[in-house]
């Protein structure tokens, strides 16, 4: 078994997030996937600043060590990568896609912990933290940027988003255990009061304990490779063509949904082939259909599109934060609360694919922002 070394950089600050942050790089895979994607071994070279004779001499150095062909290659034809490089590719892509969540945090991390010894105490002041649990989420990252961004004229404002993801479920339990000051879930606006999310959230949100403050509404749907070769439109669809199926764990919200729509087809778990195969985040699922290894499973819009998936639009989910009320009114929460509203953050936001400001900072009562509480 081949080991694994891993490293990190300092890098200088950026105004905008990579659309497609590659969190650990790895000059071979970043090779295979340029040849994959460009078809040559020349427009990989360019698409990397490298020379060719540099990439080929790589290549050659690889397959040496590794003991076998990564591309198969002719002269006057497209570059294609071998059976191994296909595997390794779509292993590693697989493994980035599962450990993601985990990844991001440890980079936001790092990142304040920095942030923190390059500040100089006799300047004053220092990064705030805020503690959040939540459901994973694309656009959670892309606020943890925007609110840790310097404003010069306003150094105090910082923001440092200590994000931990996991599932809705568990997020708020964390939060009602003292572990954490906010916490991220999202539901189906338009559930009814009898409904599973509502019988699943409603026991862990007391009215005179917590505050629901509003963040965004997002797609969700079916993720299906480019082109959606089963033509598949609903959960029935994935059912009676036998799809292969990739799944969430249990206590996330999507697995939450994906049981309603179970059941609002009548169907039972054992009718999706897969149902037991689980994946840590959205960008985990999509890798797996990507990859071929599924053919379909559910969540965002924005991970099916940056895998170059197609989507299959299937509702339109209010993703909300939560927090006590004894904290609603703290430096932290107020200072995120102001990055919420922002037209700054909401026109951001509303270019995110599948997404929509939504009530976006807005402290509002339980029965507003879930109709169902009633």
């Amino acid at each position: 078994m081949r080991r694994i070394a891993l490293s990190y950089a300092i890098v200088p600050e950026q105004p905008e997030r990579p659309t497609q942050p590659v969190l650990l790089r790895n000059p071979m895979m970043d090779v295979l996937h340029a040849v994959r994607e460009q078809g040559s071994i020349s427009a990989a070279a360019r698409q990397l600043n490298l020379s060719y004779r540099h990439v080929w001499g790589q290549l050659k150095a690889w397959e040496a060590e590794l003991g076998q062909e990564l591309l198969l290659w002719e002269r006057g034809r497209a570059a294609l990568l071998s059976p191994l490089g296909e595997r390794l590719l779509m292993a590693e892509r697989l493994a980035q896609a599962r450990l993601g969540p985990q990844m991001e945090s440890l980079r936001a991390e790092l990142e304040r912990a920095f942030a923190l010894a390059f500040t100089d105490p006799q300047a004053g002041s220092s990064p705030t933290s805020l503690t959040l649990y939540a459901s994973h989420d694309h656009a959670l990252g892309e606020l943890q940027d925007l609110a840790a961004r310097k404003d010069a004229q306003h150094a105090d404002r910082t923001l440092h988003l200590d994000i931990r993801f996991c599932g809705s479920v568990d997020a708020i339990r964390a939060l009602n255990e003292g572990r954490c000051s906010l916490a991220g879930f999202h539901t189906q606006p338009f559930a009814d009061a009898g409904s599973l999310s509502a019988r699943t959230y409603r026991p862990l949100l007391k009215p005179g304990l917590h505050k629901i403050i509003g963040f965004a509404r997002r797609s969700q749907g079916l993720m299906v490779a480019a082109g959606n070769p089963l033509r598949l439109r609903d959960i029935g669809d994935v059912a009676r063509l036998q799809a292969r199926f990739v799944n969430r764990a249990k206590g996330t919200g999507t697995r939450l949904l994906l049981d309603e729509l179970l059941a609002q087809a009548q169907l039972d778990p054992i009718d999706l082939p897969g149902f037991d195969r689980e994946e840590r985040s959205h960008a985990a699922v999509a890798q797996a259909v990507a990859s071929g290894e599924a053919d379909v499973g559910l969540g965002t819009e924005y991970a099916a599109r940056s895998q170059g998936l197609d989507f299959v639009p299937l509702t339109h989910e209010r993703y909300l934060l939560v927090c006590l009320k004894s904290a609603l009114d703290t430096p932290p929460v107020q200072r995120l609360l102001s990055v919420l509203r922002s037209h700054t953050w909401q026109a951001h936001l509303n270019q995110l694919p599948g997404y929509v400001s939504d009530h976006s900072g807005e402290v509002a009562a339980m029965k507003r922002l879930l109709p169902w509480w009633r």
